[in-house]
């Protein structure tokens, strides 16, 4: 009864079901304040969803698992980033605790 363990576990690792994230570019930035402007952009952080698992940045192009709210890069120059969605449109940076950051991205539509 080795499998016993792995079947036990299985739920406490899912993370809801595959999806895909809506087409587009994505704007990042971080918050401003009531000083200044209402958010200060981050161009190296911005993202383009390309297909139903590809991703395209400045540092290069890769892949892309959506489970549930999660959007997490497995492949290419920023694997291992990941981002909980907000709503279809937005986009908020998991630090590598998994828990929320300040960065937020913002999809444009094209």
């Amino acid at each position: 009864m080795i499998l016993l363990p792995a079947l036990l576990a299985a739920p406490a690792l899912a993370q809801g079901p595959v999806g895909t994230a809506e087409r587009g570019s994505f704007s990042c930035e971080l918050p401003g304040n009531a000083a200044g402007a209402a958010g200060i952009a981050q161009p190296e952080q911005n993202f383009r969803i390309a297909s139903a698992s590809r991703y395209q940045s400045a540092q290069g192009d890769g892949t892309y698992l959506r489970q549930g709210k999660t959007i997490r890069f497995t492949g290419g120059p920023r694997k291992g980033e990941a981002y909980r969605l907000e709503s279809e449109n937005f986009f908020r940076r998991l630090g590598p605790d998994g828990q929320p950051t300040r960065l937020r991205c913002v999809r444009s539509g094209d």
